[in-house]
């Protein structure tokens, strides 16, 4: 049996690696790659795999792994946040669906029974499929990934609900009770839900996290997230909604991004196997037999789910923009219909063959997935420059905009680390107004800070998930101030992959270190023995009266040839501060602005630095953003860091001329 498992699995990782690498060659989506390995290797392709079963049980812990995730990713106060898209936007979505598809199906000839079920099938969306698009874009907290996401919500439950309809649909009798227990249960999991993501998981993962052993982190992560699902198995709800409560569980402890960091290597191994899966289910030879009535099916569903989608989406007060998203996103038929189809065939509410005919739909319209979502991105473009009026355009539930979903950090500097140094660089931070986060591992560190309301959460800065929850993409620079090396490295390397552009400082405690990391993508590295040596040099110099100017620049020089131009010449100056080591003559410095000085609220061309003064401004820094070259009109406001080049004897005279002064 396990080397029967072990053998499939070899042969779909196998036959995945070569597909999926071509796919990516011709720019197509990984996921038609895994559809397309499952065809090839089911039963109805090459037949290579034989024991299904085992593979589609994989497949069902890639599902669960993906809603834990998504889980975790969220919070209560999010999901909160989302009630009115899931109870309204799905509920809408669901039913128009349904009703449509069941009147379609009675019109052909089919029982009222049959057609009603047929209609909650094809109304179910992919969860998996689309929000593994939406992480991969990046899109999950946009205004229609959030969205889809509600009405996904809303789908999950209802696949629950369903499952207890179909008996009902069947004709059993004595049903009636099954409601009841529902809702008992349903009150149950979200009074245990509370009660343990305020109390019992908080207290378990501290004392858990106290260890600094990751390897039980994992594991307690792995038992928390399982032990939910089961129990909810054991009420008759799905594995899948149990894991997504889990993962909200979770989420609710500062350990919820180290926790989605370790999870997310199996999520991904897991749901690999589950579209190829999905694959196997598509019986070519039904294909080939009703090839023509399964393409005009499946281009029905697809236009229909967009169409319901669309309207339901503007019914709950959205803009058209995310209309058209959400239309495309959710048009295709969802995993659990593959669950729900099996309850109806062994009900007798379809047959066999509908139920063939419906499985191939159903994965032609999830292969068709990714396609359909670009189509959604042009599709908007061009509807954009067209004159809707502006109810359609910007919606007309006025407390949903876009902003309120993308609001993110954006040039701040993320600290690693919040020792001495982690602590003495945020106080400068906080003194110069620059936004932070913070990055620690220490478990108590993160809590007490968290009480003080620190931008602190815990964390394994070496991790993706970790650096990408502090907003690593749209940070300016990242400071690790941890002094263990192999750590460093990992944080480093991780952090110049996902950010090309950053600008990383790193600590170290010996010499021998410094070109190890600049090897690995910092820009600049602090040596804890050469910064030492720095200050007993300079102590000495000044007990033997050498002028504090000379010092200065000095210190500089052998900073400068230290850690740039002496040990590594080949690294790139980035800063303007850097050309003061070219020109001997001139200094290259930066003044901050008084709000009653001279110069606030007065132009350049007014001030003419470079006639009265000598100085020529460079650059404006103005809320962490960057004013290059600015214009003579370019007025100098209160709090504006100023970048001039000055000769050394011009600058204290114009720096007078930016401090506060004015009585």
């Amino acid at each position: 049996m396990a080397t029967n498992l072990l053998t499939d699995l070899l042969i779909i990782f196998g036959l995945s690696i070569p597909v999926v690498f071509t796919f990516s060659k011709l720019k197509i989506a990984p996921l038609i790659g895994f559809l397309l390995a499952g065809i090839l290797a089911g039963p109805f392709g090459f037949g290579l795999i034989r024991e299904i079963e085992n593979i589609e049980f994989l497949a069902e812990i890639g599902v669960v792994l993906l809603l834990f995730t998504i889980g975790i990713e969220f919070s209560l106060r999010d999901l909160l946040q989302l009630r009115r898209i899931v109870i309204f936007g799905g509920g809408l979505q669901l039913s128009i669906t349904s009703v449509i598809v069941a009147l379609i199906f009675l019109w052909f000839g089919n029982s009222r029974e049959s057609s009603i079920f047929l209609g909650l099938l094809v109304a179910l969306s992919s969860t998996a499929i689309v929000l593994k698009l939406l992480q991969e874009k990046g899109e999950i907290y946009s205004l229609h990934g959030r969205t889809s996401l509600g009405i996904l919500i809303f789908q999950d439950i209802a696949a629950v609900i369903i499952i207890l309809l179909i008996p009902v649909l069947a004709g059993t009798p004595g049903t009636e009770k099954s409601f009841l227990e529902l809702i008992l249960q349903g009150l149950g999991l979200i009074v245990f839900t509370f009660l343990s993501a305020r109390y019992v998981v908080p207290f378990i993962m501290y004392h858990v996290a106290k260890t600094r052993n990751n390897e039980l982190f994992l594991l307690c992560v792995i038992v928390i997230g399982l032990s939910v699902a089961w129990l909810t198995s054991i009420v008759g709800l799905s594995l899948a909604l149990g894991a997504f409560l889990a993962g909200l569980i979770i989420s609710e402890s500062e350990y919820s991004v180290q926790a989605l960091g370790n999870i997310i290597p199996f999520r991904d191994m897991f749901m690999s196997i589950f579209f190829i899966s999905i694959g196997m289910l598509l019986d070519l030879d039904i294909l080939r037999e009703h090839l023509l009535l399964i393409l005009v099916a499946t281009l029905a569903v697809l236009l229909l789910k967009v169409l319901v989608n669309s309207l339901s989406t503007f019914l709950i007060g959205f803009p058209l923009h995310t209309m058209i998203l959400v239309g495309f996103s959710l048009s295709q038929v969802g995993e659990f219909s593959f669950i729900l189809a099996k309850v109806g065939l062994a009900n007798g509410l379809v047959s066999s063959l509908m139920y063939q005919e419906f499985l191939d739909v159903a994965v032609l319209s999830m292969v068709l997935t990714p396609l359909l979502m670009s189509i959604g991105y042009r599709t908007t473009t061009f509807v954009d420059s067209l004159p809707f009026p502006p109810v359609l355009k910007q919606g007309w539930y006025s407390k949903f905009k876009e902003k309120e979903y993308e609001e993110k950090p954006e040039n701040h500097v993320i600290i690693v680390g919040f020792g001495i140094n982690g602590k003495n660089v945020v106080t400068a931070a906080k003194e110069a107004s620059i936004p932070y986060i913070v990055i620690d591992m220490n478990p108590e560190v993160v809590r007490i800070e968290k009480q003080r309301e620190e931008h602190i959460f815990y964390g394994d800065a070496a991790q993706s998930a970790v650096l990408e929850h502090a907003g690593i993409y749209t940070a300016k620079s990242v400071v690790v101030t941890a002094g263990d090396p192999p750590s460093t490295k990992r944080i480093i390397e991780a952090a110049r992959r996902l950010n090309p552009q950053i600008h990383i400082i790193a600590r170290t405690h010996f010499l021998r270190e410094l070109d190890k990391f600049y090897d690995f993508g910092a820009d600049e590295v602090i040596s804890d023995e050469f910064e030492s040596s720095i200050e007993l040099f300079t102590r000495v110099l000044h007990r033997y009266l050498v002028p504090s100017s000379e010092i200065n620049s000095m210190t500089s020089t052998l900073r400068a040839d230290h850690y740039k131009m002496l040990r590594n010449p080949s690294i790139r100056r980035k800063k303007f501060c850097d050309l003061a080591l070219d020109f001997a003559d001139v200094e290259i410095r930066s003044i901050r602005v008084g709000k009653l000085s001279k110069g606030a609220g007065v132009t350049l061309g007014e001030l003419n630095l470079r006639k009265n003064y000598g100085v020529s401004a460079l650059a404006i820094s103005r809320s962490h953003k960057i004013i290059p070259g600015p214009e003579a009109e370019t007025k100098i406001l209160a709090d504006d860091i100023l970048l001039v080049i000055s000769p050394p004897e011009n600058f204290d005279e114009v720096r007078k001329l930016f401090e506060n002064s004015k009585e």
